[in-house]
């Protein structure tokens, strides 16, 4: 059956359904994009039919392409795949530009047939880029659709006419929010943009309606028209230009020239921009196909887009296991931690029970919500009927009694073995048997944290990083005797609250922190070396961190990473490294610098918080260097301090899936999106070439940075990691 049928009316309006069996949401295939073409050719001939209308036979119109549309384009190509993304992507062109043009004259613009689109809810990528190119576009006045250009998200450009189309219909300034940042809107907020003509109750009817009305004026696009001026000015306008070299200094702002989709998308708007409309479209593809090439693309849209979109739909879920979904959730401790886990638990519509110590302490948690909603109201995001729904499913009590029923537990204390087993033992002895207990430690092994409960099968550990409504990412931790049930229950909630999860083995700081601790120490270390905080921070900012590791400590708070510092040594005993890393935040703690929530730290700060440079103290203990190092080398000891963290947990059984340590380090820490996360970066550099500069900067700098066993191997191999490790590939000896 195929993606898109049509059927002729009387009235002589063809209707296209674009409606892809067994799916909840249209993507674009090559198929579907051949009979598409085929139904056009088909309507645009019979002289019976008068106009054209495109629609959806689902709830939304489209939620872009199958990207494996492009891989396949390399594929078949052979020895040449830039030539066969470019011949594909300009098939693609001439098959959008025919809706476009609709048999018109090509000298009079008369002649033509009217196409209009009509979206049900959410039409993003592809499922905008096409109805871009018919006359008009009618949107339901759907408040829960989403309509945009996200694919900068995961590391492309819209390269189906999007960009130039776009860009010429509402100006570089106007189009660039929705191009460089993958902004998405409801449809009132499009038709304001100017992304849509038309928000009406019934599209299909209001575009039928359109297309049997419509002249041959409103049907040329002003691109085709003669006099046409671009909105804005183009790049030689006086003021286009200045909009030009606004938008390039903002998008080297950004992205400090570590993602190459944001550059290469302003180089194909600006060449484009200059020349004729059919001539920018072989301009947008070239520089699409450019992207296309880069191992960064292929990297981003496996991590950010496949292995993202596997995790959150089960794909390390236990099999055999019935749905876990959680109904009623019990959290203790209405700290800031518990408090957003409150806040997210019942945003999915379950019933919270936040427990403290006493009242006021569990009020405070629970106004957390109150705010947080207050903000949204505030925004036009929410109402006061929703606030108060959500209000409703929160009771906080001191009362443990109110855990009775309850499904799941998530404990939130303080971060202390005796306070966590004292609550493990109480809340064991009220809650069901079959109640899942889980604990939102950061830090503390979840084995040991399990000997205090009376059943470690239904233990686990569910890692939440701060703030929580925010944070996309939720790591769960199995300790050694948790169960299958356990893990289903800790994913299907995760599920439920619309964040992505990875699954981990228990290990001492499990995996993210694991790899976040040795990036801020390393940076530390740089300071006692004498290298410029500045350097440092910029060096990790131009790999595409969102922010610096010096920066990021003061944001975490130097007497936490202090704390976890003893409480480390303290449990490893003599086999703890000492490190002149720990040495500067002790000494910065008892400076009384404990970062921004004391508004002295690495940073100086002004009464209201904000940064105003770095503290020079710092060089009276530590002075600068004479000589400061090379920009690559700050940048490679910040990576490979990384990277080698995730390849030991990798070879320790602690990551049980490739594709959760890409994914978790981008989303839990921000690392390095462009390179697809630490795995895929080495595979990016080649392990050959990763395990002699492991060997260069051991010598150098010490053992943190010797070459794990594994890595070795994969080496001498000549093995990628997802060559190797990849769940669809045979894992080689």
């Amino acid at each position: 059956m195929s993606d898109f049928t049509m059927k002729k009316d009387a009235d002589g309006v063809a209707i296209i359904t674009w409606d892809c069996p067994g799916k909840t949401m249209n993507v674009l295939n090559g198929q579907a994009m051949q009979d598409l073409d085929g139904l056009i050719d088909d309507a645009l001939a019979d002289e019976a039919v008068k106009g054209i209308v495109i629609t959806s036979g689902k709830k939304d119109f489209a939620g872009g392409m199958d990207l494996n549309v492009l891989a396949k384009m390399k594929e078949d190509a052979g020895d040449e795949p830039a030539r066969g993304l470019f011949e594909g992507i300009m098939k693609m062109h001439e098959g959008l530009r025919k809706i476009e043009r609709a048999g018109m004259d090509a000298k009079t613009n008369k002649g033509g047939k009217p196409i209009a689109t009509a979206l049900p809810g959410t039409a993003v990528g592809i499922g905008l880029e096409l109805p871009l190119s018919t006359h008009r576009i009618f949107a339901a006045d759907n408040p829960k659709a989403k309509i945009g250009l996200p694919e900068i998200m995961v590391g492309i450009f819209p390269g189906a006419g999007g960009t130039t189309r776009l860009v010429r219909k509402l100006g570089a300034m106007a189009a660039a929010p929705f191009l460089l940042e993958g902004k998405l809107v409801d449809p009132k907020k499009a038709k304001a943009a100017g992304l849509i003509d038309e928000v009406v109750e019934d599209p299909l009817a209001a575009a039928r309606a359109w297309v049997l009305e419509a002249k041959d004026a409103d049907i040329v696009k002003p691109w085709d028209q003669k006099g046409y001026k671009m909105p804005g000015g183009a790049p030689y306008h006086p003021s286009g230009f200045m909009t030009f070299l606004g938008a390039a200094a903002m998008v080297h702002g950004k992205t400090f020239g570590a993602f190459p989709a944001a550059k290469a998308l302003l180089s194909a708007v600006y060449e484009g921009a200059i020349v004729p409309f059919d001539t920018a479209l072989k301009i947008e593809a070239r520089w699409f196909t450019h992207v296309l090439m880069n191992p960064s693309s292929e990297a981003m849209i496996r991590s950010l887009f496949l292995n993202k979109e596997a995790l959150e739909k089960g794909a390390v879920r236990p099999a055999g296991i019935e749905d876990q979904s959680v109904k009623k959730i019990g959290v203790l401790g209405a700290g800031m931690m518990g408090a957003g886990i409150a806040l997210v638990s019942a945003q999915a519509g379950m019933e919270v029970v936040l427990i403290d110590r006493d009242q006021d302490a569990a009020d405070k948690g629970k106004a957390y919500s109150a705010s947080y909603m207050d903000k949204g109201i505030k925004r036009g995001k929410a109402t006061e009927e929703k606030k108060d729904a959500l209000l409703s499913r929160i009771t906080a009590t001191p009362d443990l009694e109110q855990l009775k029923g309850c499904d799941l537990i998530i404990e939130a204390v303080f971060e202390d073995p005796g306070v966590k087993a004292e609550m493990t033992k109480k809340v064991e002895a009220i809650i069901p048997e079959d109640c899942i207990f889980a604990s939102n430690t950061s830090t503390l092994p979840i084995t040991g944290l399990a000997e205090a409960s009376v059943r470690p099968e239904q233990f686990i550990g569910i890692h939440f990083f701060s703030p929580v409504e925010k944070m996309f990412l939720v790591e769960i931790i199995k300790g050694k005797e948790t169960g299958d049930r356990a893990v289903a229950k800790a994913l299907d909630y995760v599920r439920q609250i619309r964040k992505t999860p990875i699954v981990v083995n228990d290990a001492r700081f499990f995996y993210c922190n694991r790899c976040i601790i040795p990036y801020v120490n390393e940076g530390a270390r740089m300071i006692t070396e004498g290298v410029t905080p500045a350097l440092i921070d910029n060096a990790a900012r131009q790999l595409g961190f969102p922010v610096g590791p010096i920066q990021l400590t003061d944001e975490t708070s130097i007497d936490l990473g202090a704390k976890i510092a003893r409480a480390t040594k303290a449990a490893m005993g003599d086999a703890y490294p000492e490190s002149p890393a720990d040495d500067l935040i002790f000494w910065m703690e008892e400076q009384g610098r404990l970062g921004r929530k004391a508004n002295a730290g690495f940073f100086d700060y002004d009464d209201k918080g904000k940064r105003q440079g770095y503290w020079k103290g710092m060089q009276e203990k530590y002075p600068l260097a004479d000589e400061q190092p090379d920009l690559i080398e700050v940048q490679e000891r910040l990576m490979f301090a990384q990277v080698l963290e995730a390849v030991r947990a990798l070879e320790e059984g602690v990551l049980m899936d490739i594709r959760e340590g890409d994914v978790g380090a981008i989303l839990a820490w921000g690392f390095a999106p462009w390179s697809g996360g630490p795995l895929s970066w080495l595979d990016i550099i080649g392990t050959p070439y990763a395990a002699e500069r492991c060997d260069q900067l051991s010598e150098k700098y010490g053992e943190r940075f010797a070459c794990p066993p594994l890595l070795r191997e994969m080496a001498e191999k000549g093995q990628t990691f997802y060559g190797r490790f990849n769940p669809g590939a045979e894992k080689a000896a």
